[in-house]
């Protein structure tokens, strides 16, 4: 085995969290260093051809809950990232009659269609909701109180963290606390029908419950994952979801550039196999390649399930933490497809070939929460639905650099499929026949669809898991339940994205705010790792 210099901090990783820790650590004077196991950087947030002349966001595929203050401190801008916004929010083909839109100053005439009476309490409920995700998304940027063991003086700091927490919620007048223990514990589909009596506006709104999480939108619990996505913005327009000119990748490759100006060394084809532990504290990594890079600190990007699960010795962890750590829930029900068009969609409920604003929207095919429940039960008995929930994007008809001209790629993100499947089944077995069932299940809205793919690019969650490190497809590396949220993200103890060794850290999306492409978590634990490097903390 060889030996490399040593660095402050080696980050294993290099998603955008990974960057975004590493921008806000070198800047504070510390050296850096970056492994990523792929050829590109970015994690699940990449821009790759897929097919001849076709590019697409592989996995992550549309922008909004990336952190403001990200963007402003990496100054990402001046990087070339540009966000665009959606000329619609989102279109939802009902039958072959009807149909729903949402957004562009449309929702209430259109949910009028249907109910008067949901038309007008749309205001009310987005007020609502507002206001409980602005007090939220304060918290976004905050490290949770972490459960200590020890004395009161050494647990007075998270006892005034918490305290400062506390004041922060109590903002919220007691019909919106009442609102917010519904949104934290109830399911999405209970929480909609207090709401609304048509089908249609629940199941636009009730697609954000069930987005990667494998479960019926009347699961306990699916009202936070709903609450979770309404957290964003684009371009200082909260709530609002838009696209990256350059596709995803253009977001990760702005955070490298601005991590690599700084000072990072960002090094790619270079997976780590081993977290190098000496006396109880961790000390650096080994490489894939048997090299070992020795570091002040280790920090982790990775699915904590992975990082305690096949990086380091499980002697070295106490015997509850490995029990917890692996129960840690994992697997999303997602399917990723990439298809390159020929032409647009011509949908039978809104015929037409040529660019129209609900083919710049996120296209919903799941007319109802009934429905979506079906096709979680579906999956559940037979390892995927045979009508499946498909959100299709068309990203080239808000940028004309993904396909060549009067072409187009569409992203198919596609809900439930089992993230393993039953009776010892592969997904290698199976994924072409899950793919046609998507692909049908889009024709089935425009007829035209199927004859126009001319490339796909499949992605099951075992493609996902292997390619991206996401277990069981989960794009959030951990399902956003109550006991993994906040404090117990990953766990009870580590909830301040320090691990349970000396010099181990946590920068990914397995810590709190959770998933998305937000670049808090990074920015969070790049917070408590100066902190440490400043109070001497951290070994030499």
């Amino acid at each position: 085995m060889t030996s490399s210099a040593s660095y402050d901090a080696v980050i294993i990783g290099g998603g955008h969290n990974g960057l975004v820790c590493a921008a806000y650590l070198q800047a504070a004077g510390l050296k850096i260093t970056v492994l990523e196991r792929r050829g590109v950087v970015g994690g699940a947030a990449v821009t790759e051809e897929f097919h001849p002349g076709f590019r697409n966001s592989v996995a992550a595929y549309t922008v909004s809950l990336l952190n403001p203050k990200v963007i402003r401190d990496l100054d990402l801008t001046r990087h070339g990232l540009r966000i665009v916004e959606r000329k619609l929010a989102n279109f939802l083909p009902l039958n072959e009659s009807q149909y729903l839109k949402i957004g562009a100053g449309k929702t209430a005439q259109e949910v009028a269609k249907f109910s008067t009476r949901d038309a007008a309490r749309l205001d009310a409920y987005a007020e609502r909701l507002d206001a409980i995700a602005d007090v939220l998304r304060d918290l976004v940027l905050e490290t949770p109180p972490n459960v200590t063991a020890g004395s009161w003086w050494a647990a007075m700091p998270e006892l005034l963290r918490g305290a400062r927490l506390g004041k922060r919620l109590a903002k919220l007048d007691m019909p919106l606390r009442r609102e917010l223990l519904d949104l934290f514990v109830k399911s999405a589909g209970d929480y909609l029908d207090t709401w609304f009596e048509s089908a249609p506006i629940k199941a636009a709104y009730g697609f954000d419950g069930i987005v990667g999480n494998y479960a019926s939108p009347y699961a306990a619990g699916s009202g936070y994952v709903l609450l979770h996505h309404v957290f964003g913005e684009v371009n200082g327009k909260k709530g609002a979801w838009g696209h990256a000119i350059g596709g995803m990748g253009a977001i990760t490759q702005a955070m490298a550039k601005a991590a690599a100006e700084r000072g990072v060394d960002i090094r790619v084809n270079c997976g780590v196999r081993e977290v190098l532990v000496e006396h109880g504290r961790a000390v650096g990594v080994v490489t894939s390649s048997g090299a070992a890079i020795r570091a002040r600190a280790v920090i982790s990007n990775l699915n904590p399930k992975l990082l305690y699960g096949s990086m380091i010795d499980p002697a070295v962890l106490e015997p509850n933490f490995r029990e917890r750590i692996n129960h840690w829930r994992c697997g999303s029900g997602t399917f990723r497809m990439n298809v390159a068009l020929s032409e647009l969609p011509d949908f039978s409920v809104l015929a037409g070939r040529a660019l129209a604003e609900h083919h710049t929207s996120g296209i919903i095919m799941a007319p109802s929460l009934a429905y979506m429940e079906t096709a979680y039960l579906d999956a559940k008995a037979g390892g995927w639905s045979q009508k499946p929930i498909v959100e299709m994007l068309i990203p080239s008809t808000l940028d004309d650099s993904l396909a060549p001209s009067g072409q187009h790629v569409a992203s198919l993100f596609c809900q439930h499929v089992a993230p393993v499947l039953p009776n010892g089944a592969s997904w290698d077995d199976h994924r072409e026949q899950v793919a046609d069932v998507m692909i049908d299940l889009v024709n089935s809205h425009a007829p035209n669809f199927k004859a126009s793919v001319i490339g796909r690019q499949i992605m099951s969650p075992l493609d996902l898991e292997r390619t991206f490190g996401l277990i069981g497809g989960d794009i959030f590396h951990g399902s956003l339940s109550l006991d993994q949220l906040f404090s117990a993200r990953p766990m009870l103890g580590h909830g301040d994205y320090r691990g349970p060794l000396k010099g181990l850290y946590m920068c990914g999306s397995g810590t709190h705010p959770g998933g998305g492409v937000t670049g808090a978590p990074g920015h969070n634990a790049a917070r408590e790792i100066i902190s440490d490097f400043k109070r001497r903390r951290v070994g030499r």
